[in-house]
């Protein structure tokens, strides 16, 4: 692909509620070999792969020696669809910086696209509640409250579907 389709695709998304952002991402390891292709599957296998992610593309410093360990890091240009991609790709990928390059001033959001922000958050929220959960409470106790997050998710989901369908027909 050009630099020029690149830019021509970047302004068409931007203009559609998109966002062209730079992520920060870091490794440490004992093994200085390991660090780059960590990085690089990152990029390729699974930033690549998101959901709202139009493209991605990354530069990988040198490992630096660091004590005992080596550490690298590296520079992430995203195009991404809308702001849920981009707080979804933070959450699930924890990069250690975000810079916004596009829009440079304001980004207009449709309530439908909050509401579905929204609900993303909280989604993600429960799962990581869940993880946490599972890996710190006895197994007994984990089962009991992994039951009720599953139940509180369904639940959530139903009354999402409710409140779109009274939404809907309100409007009509």
């Amino acid at each position: 692909m050009s630099e020029q389709d690149l830019r021509k695709i970047t302004q068409e998304k931007i203009s559609q509620g998109g966002i062209l952002a730079k992520m920060y991402f870091d490794v440490q390891d004992k093994d200085r070999e390991r660090l780059q292709p960590i990085l690089t599957d990152l990029i390729h296998e699974h930033l690549m792969k998101e959901r709202g992610v139009v493209y991605c593309y990354g530069v990988i410093e040198e490992p630096l020696k660091m004590d005992e360990f080596y550490v690298t890091s590296a520079t992430v240009t995203l195009l991404l669809e809308n702001i849920a991609s981009l707080v979804h790709v933070a959450f699930n990928y924890t990069p250690i910086g975000i810079e916004i390059e596009k829009p440079e001033k304001e980004l207009i959001m449709k309530v439908s696209e909050l509401q579905a922000l929204a609900l993303d958050v909280s989604t993600i929220s429960t799962t990581y509640s869940k993880y946490i959960l599972e890996k710190v409470l006895k197994p007994e106790d984990a089962a009991e409250i992994v039951k009720r997050l599953e139940n509180r998710v369904k639940i959530g989901k139903d009354l999402m579907h409710k409140g779109s369908q009274s939404a809907e027909g309100s409007k009509q």
